[in-house]
């Protein structure tokens, strides 16, 4: 299984985030626009792997560009897949993928929840509402928190 992975979420400009993923294999860089809600589905998905879905998905809207979010779990592990795709409404088949990597659900957690704490130390509530035009996902962000610490064993926590 690969290394650990690390997100970073940057706000580049007025509704707009540069995201990066990477692993000790591969790096990609990902657009996101303000007008899909991209942290709160990237959270949500993530708690729900979690709590013990499957599958997830989330789409970045790069307009016209999409970044597709592709999670699938089986035990402990997800598999994940980040496709870009030239017009968001195509089927998966009509993109291309620029990352992936298998990890351990514990680090997929671990890594989205301390990239969004980042996030939020960096620009703080008001910061990003200006920056992003959305309210920091604060709500998805400790929801997926709360999942994660009651999905571990209490040794680790």
């Amino acid at each position: 299984m690969a290394a650990d992975i690390q997100l970073v979420w940057t706000l580049s400009g007025p509704g707009w985030a540069d995201c990066t993923i990477s692993d000790h294999q591969a790096e990609a860089a990902l657009e996101a626009s303000y007008i899909s809600t991209a942290p709160e589905d990237l959270l949500t998905a993530v708690a729900r792997l979690v709590g013990g879905e499957v599958e997830a998905r989330v789409q970045f809207e790069a307009e016209p560009t999409a970044f597709r979010w592709i999670f699938y779990r089986e035990g402990t592990d997800v598999w994940i897949r980040v496709l870009e795709l030239a017009d968001g409404g195509k089927h998966d088949n009509a993109g291309a993928e620029i990352w992936s990597s298998q990890q351990s659900i514990d680090t997929v957690a671990r890594a989205v929840v301390r990239c969004f704490d980042e996030v939020a130390r960096r620009y703080g509530e008001s910061g990003f509402r200006g920056k992003w035009g959305e309210h920091l996902p604060r709500f998805e962000l400790e929801a997926l928190r709360e999942a994660w610490h009651k999905s571990r064993p209490l040794e680790n926590t």
